[in-house]
C-alpha cells in the first residue's frame, strides 16, 4: 500500500474530510506506526479554530497528537523497537508534524515507549499528553512526597485525573477542586473533592488548612484557576502551571515566598530538543499503569475516524467523560 486514509482539515473551523495521501516512510531515527486509535485534546480544538499560535501548526493539516499503534516499519539506526511492537506516544499534530488522526504515521522513536502491558491500545492512545504533562509537574518540577497537601486544580479533567493519581500514589493527601458533577470519580480515584460553585478558594483553604495553604498546587486550567492556585499556595510552597498564559498578580505567591513552575508539554515537538525524555516519562507512566496505581479515563463512546467530527463535537461540547478516542 502507498496510500493512506487520514483526516484533513483546510481551513480554520473547516469540517474534516477523509483523504486518500500518501503513506509515510520511516526515515533514519523513525517508527512507521500504523496507528489504531488518537485521543483528543483541547488543543486539538484551538488548532482547529486557529487559536493556538504557540503550537506553530498551519492548516491544511492532520490533528491529533496523541496515538497509540503497532510499529509496521524501523528506519536506519533504530534499535529500541521491532516490528510488531504495540507502542503510544505524543508524536505530531504540532509544529507541522503529521498528526494522528491516519491510518499511519512515521514519527521519532525517541518519543514513544512500548504500551502498558494492561491496557488495550485505545486506553494506551488517552495518555500521553495528559501524563507527560502531569508527570513533569509533580514528579519533576515539585518531586511531590508522602504527607504533603497537594491541591489540583481541575482535578477532574485530563491532566488533572493523571495528577491527583500520582499525587495519591506518592502518598500525598490529595485535594482536587472541579464541578460538583466530577465529584464521585474523584473520590474514586483518592482525592476528596472540592466543588469550586460552593466554596471560594478562600473558603476552602481556611477548612482545610487552617488558612496555611498547600504545599503543592498544580493549576491544570489556566486563568482563574492560576489566580486561584497563587491564593491557595502555603508559604514557601510551590505552585505549578501547565496552562500559564496571560497576565497575572504575582503578588499573592510574593508574599508567602512561594516558587512557580510552568509546564510546556510541547517543547521537544516543537524545538526537536530533548525528545528522549518523552520517551523515558512514558517508560515510567506505563511501569505506574502495570503496577496499578495509574489509569486513564475514557469517555465510553466509540468513534472511527469516519466519525472525526463527531468525536470533535462531544470534546467541544464538554459533556465528554473523560478522554475522548477516535479508533483507527
Amino acid at each position: 500500500m502507498s496510500s493512506m486514509k487520514a483526516a484533513l482539515v483546510e481551513a480554520q473551523n473547516a469540517e474534516f474530510t477523509i483523504a486518500d495521501i500518501a503513506k509515510p516512510v520511516a526515515e533514519a531515527g523513525q517508527i512507521l506506526v500504523r496507528i489504531k486509535a488518537a485521543a483528543l485534546n483541547p488543543l486539538d480544538m484551538k488548532i482547529r479554530a486557529g487559536e493556538a499560535a504557540h503550537a506553530r501548526h498551519p492548516l491544511p493539516a492532520i490533528l491529533g497528537i496523541d496515538m497509540a499503534g503497532i510499529v509496521e516499519a524501523v528506519g536506519a539506526g533504530v534499535t529500541s523497537f521491532r516490528i510488531g511492537d504495540e507502542v503510544y506516544g505524543m508524536t505530531g499534530g504540532v509544529g507541522g508534524l503529521q498528526g494522528s488522526l491516519a491510518e499511519y504515521a512515521a514519527v521519532d522513536a525517541d518519543l514513544v515507549a512500548l504500551k502498558p502491558r494492561n491496557l488495550t491500545l485505545r486506553q494506551a492512545a488517552a495518555l500521553p499528553l495528559i501524563a507527560i504533562t502531569a508527570w513533569e509537574g509533580l514528579e519533576e518540577r515539585t518531586q511531590v512526597k508522602a504527607g504533603q497537601k497537594v491541591l489540583v486544580i481541575g482535578g477532574g479533567g485530563g491532566v488533572g485525573h493523571i495528577a491527583v493519581q500520582m499525587a495519591v500514589a506518592a502518598g500525598a493527601q490529595v485535594y482536587a477542586v472541579d464541578g460538583a458533577s466530577k465529584g464521585d470519580y474523584i473520590s474514586s480515584i483518592g482525592a476528596t473533592p472540592i466543588d469550586y460553585a460552593k466554596e471560594t478558594t478562600e473558603e476552602y483553604v481556611a477548612r482545610i488548612t487552617g488558612g496555611k495553604g498547600f504545599a503543592i498546587v498544580y493549576d491544570t486550567i489556566g486563568g482563574k484557576g492560576l489566580d486561584a492556585a497563587f491564593q491557595a499556595v502555603a508559604k514557601f510552597g510551590h505552585v505549578v502551571s501547565s496552562l500559564g498564559w496571560g497576565m497575572h498578580s504575582l503578588a499573592p505567591l510574593s508574599f508567602k515566598g512561594a516558587s512557580y513552575s510552568g509546564v510546556f508539554t510541547l517543547a521537544p515537538l516543537l524545538t526537536g530538543e530533548d525528545r528522549t525524555h518523552h520517551g523515558e516519562i512514558l517508560k515510567q507512566v506505563a511501569q505506574r499503569v502495570e503496577a496499578g496505581t495509574l489509569r486513564p479515563n475514557l469517555d465510553p463512546r466509540p468513534f472511527s475516524l469516519a466519525e472525526v467530527s463527531d468525536a470533535y463535537r462531544l470534546l467541544e461540547s464538554r459533556r465528554a467523560e473523560g478522554k475522548v478516542v477516535v479508533e483507527i
